[in-house]
């Protein structure tokens, strides 16, 4: 029997106690973009690892945008973002007051009505879950530089 696609998972603390973090917080559509922007020149301007990174950094920024917008559409406010740097990637952590409601997958559900951001978190990343701490629901992705398979 396979694990479900979404299943209860703590964040990774080893991942999750690492350097640096940036951080947002989420009120309306807009800020989603801007965090996007911030995001992109944080992650290059802190000096990311030598070489052909570029996958890396597009598959970052998608996972970001797709964690963080479902946050923002299915959460409760006060929807909050973090990205640290870690290891040989990047740990996405996005929180909100909706704690009654767990990620699940869109099932038999029209593409073209949407509904397919958390399939793609579990393609783009190597380890992913969500989790309560402290009254918060905690959704997460950690992407690797190099792709997930």
């Amino acid at each position: 029997m396979n694990a479900p696609l979404w299943e209860e998972r703590p964040l990774p603390q080893q991942l999750h106690d690492s350097l640096p973090a940036w951080d947002w917080e989420l009120h309306r559509a807009a800020d989603l973009t801007t965090s996007r922007t911030e995001l992109q020149a944080k992650v290059l301007d802190a000096g990311v690892p030598p070489g052909d990174i570029a996958d890396g950094v597009e598959r970052l920024l998608l996972a970001y945008e797709e964690l963080a917008s479902n946050g923002f559409r299915h959460g409760q406010a006060p929807v909050q973002t973090a990205v640290t740097a870690a290891g040989d990637g990047w740990l996405i952590d996005v929180t909100d007051a909706a704690v009654d409601r767990t990620p699940a997958p869109a099932v038999d559900r029209d593409p073209a009505t949407g509904g397919l951001g958390l399939y793609l978190i579990a393609r783009l990343c190597a380890a992913y879950g969500w989790s309560v701490i402290a009254g918060r629901k905690h959704v997460w992705g950690y992407v690797a530089l190099t792709p997930a398979t």
